[in-house]
């Protein structure tokens, strides 16, 4: 694999050979990010999301035993209310100064039916935990998202999703959920039962209620093949439309400043299971932020190098479960823009994405995804009603981020994109309408169901409030 000592003596000597002092031209040690203070004057401790560029100091913190504790707290608890998971938005949706709640106690598997291969589960499960949960009753999620760390309620809350071009988000496979509403209510929702809410906060973004309960339509365990391999960017963007219909999964990653990409696909399989190796992932990422903080001064010999030692990896194969592959560990912080675009927008908006940053931005070493998603019908879903190419361009968490506003969300939102939810962006009550068919109806059930909006922060009253 592409590892830094490799990179390091590559880089030494082409740097020299240029003419250039490797100490002169390598980017320097960078600090950790200023942290807030530990706590606010009065006394409220501090909550950070995972990347570190969300906190608040909430007057109140609760972790529920169950539904009917969650529902009393939310009677008399000060707003406003938040619901908090992993913590892996980018985007304010949990900071507030009322009450933080957390479902962490409100997790596990609350039954299944083995016949219709439904299942039942309590809000607070995370999807790492979920994963083994229902492979021990014989099922598994249809799809998953790259990370596992989510809160089912909190991956569902942000229509998170995987890829593959006939398999939905993860909130597409939700037949009914439990929802505690703003005056302390439980209520069923389902496509026969509190329709209008249910299609409303099956994406709900924690401003409808908050999830105690969904029930999954999930499918056998299956055992799929893995491969990885690396070839040119302009390979691929050629083949992409015949690898979304080859595989049931597929994605890739551009590398910038290398002109590769890596193609990632998930494809049923009756093979034996393999021995999964320790991933390598994220000894490639910081192997392309050295080559950044090498030859970042000369994109052309980083370039060069970069094919060089990228050309002789051997592309990968694994044979497991499929819920212990589509996830993977990514201790690497970053944050993160991501846009869903129509599909047939992707290729184009990709390709401008790409010459934007390496004409601008000779800083970015961050892998940029693509995926495609199937549509669905929840009335705030990015995919609602359209199939969806989604392009993620990633900041590494010790770096500016500026440029995602500033390069590549002008071009998203050209390309007729919708923001991930959690993943930053800037988009607004006016824009969200112009983009969703159902959001005026979205809005109108949320006011019903809160009129007060005890559930909406700062953040959320600008994506709700149409001014």
């Amino acid at each position: 694999m592409l590892t830094r000592r490799t990179l390091f003596l590559l880089m030494g000597g082409t740097a020299l050979a240029a003419g250039g002092g490797v100490a002169a031209s390598r980017v320097g040690v960078q600090p950790e990010p200023p942290a807030p203070p530990s706590a606010d004057a009065g006394g409220h401790l501090l909550w950070r999301n995972w990347s570190g560029i969300q906190h608040a100091y909430p007057a109140t913190r609760a972790a529920p035993a169950d539904e009917g504790e969650l529902a009393d707290l939310v009677r008399r608890a000060p707003g406003p209310i938040r619901a908090v998971g992993s913590g892996h938005s980018f985007m304010p949706l949990v900071p507030t100064p009322g009450t933080l709640v957390t479902l962490d106690r409100i997790a596990g598997l609350d039954g299944h039916d083995a016949d219709a291969l439904t299942a039942h589960v309590r809000a607070g499960t995370r999807l790492a935990d979920l994963g083994p949960a229902l492979a021990a009753v014989g099922q598994e999620m249809p799809n998953l998202p790259d990370i596992n760390k989510q809160s089912l309620a909190g991956a569902l809350s942000t229509a998170t999703h995987g890829t593959g071009v006939t398999l939905k988000a993860l909130h597409g496979n939700v037949q009914a959920f439990r929802l505690v509403t703003a005056d302390g209510q439980v209520l069923d929702c389902s496509p026969s039962q509190n329709a209008d809410l249910f299609a409303a906060a099956k994406v709900g973004l924690g401003a409808f209620g908050v999830l105690t309960r969904v029930t999954l339509k999930n499918s056998p365990v299956r055992r799929v093949e893995r491969r990885v391999w690396l070839q040119p960017v302009e390979q691929t963007l050629a083949e992409w439309p015949t690898l979304q219909g080859q595989h049931r999964n597929v994605e890739f990653y551009y590398l910038p400043f290398t002109g590769m990409t890596a193609v990632i696909t998930h494809d049923e399989t009756d093979a034996p299971a393999t021995p999964r190796p320790p991933t390598q992932d994220n000894d490639a990422v910081m192997s392309l932020k050295a080559l950044r903080d090498w030859l970042g001064w000369s994109p052309a010999i980083r370039r060069r190098v970069a094919k060089h030692v990228l050309s002789g990896l051997e592309p990968e194969r694994v044979v497991a479960e499929s819920w212990q592959l589509l996830s993977n560990e990514r201790p690497i912080r970053f944050n993160e823009m991501e846009f869903h675009l129509p599909r047939e927008a992707q290729v184009q908006a990709l390709k401008d994405v790409i010459e934007a940053i390496e004409t601008r931005r000779p800083d970015v070493f961050f892998p940029i995804e693509a995926r495609v998603i199937a549509p669905d019908d929840a009335w705030l879903s990015p995919f609602h009603d359209r199939p969806s190419g989604s392009i993620a361009v990633h900041a590494y968490y010790k770096d500016d981020y500026q440029f995602l506003f500033d390069v590549v969300e002008p071009i998203l939102r050209r390309h007729g994109g919708r923001p991930h939810w959690g993943k930053l962006n800037t988009l607004k009550a006016a824009d969200f309408i112009a983009l969703y068919p159902r959001f005026r109806d979205a809005m109108d059930v949320r006011r019903q169901v809160d009129p007060e909006g005890r559930f909406l922060n700062e953040y959320l009253r600008g994506v709700f409030t149409d001014a």
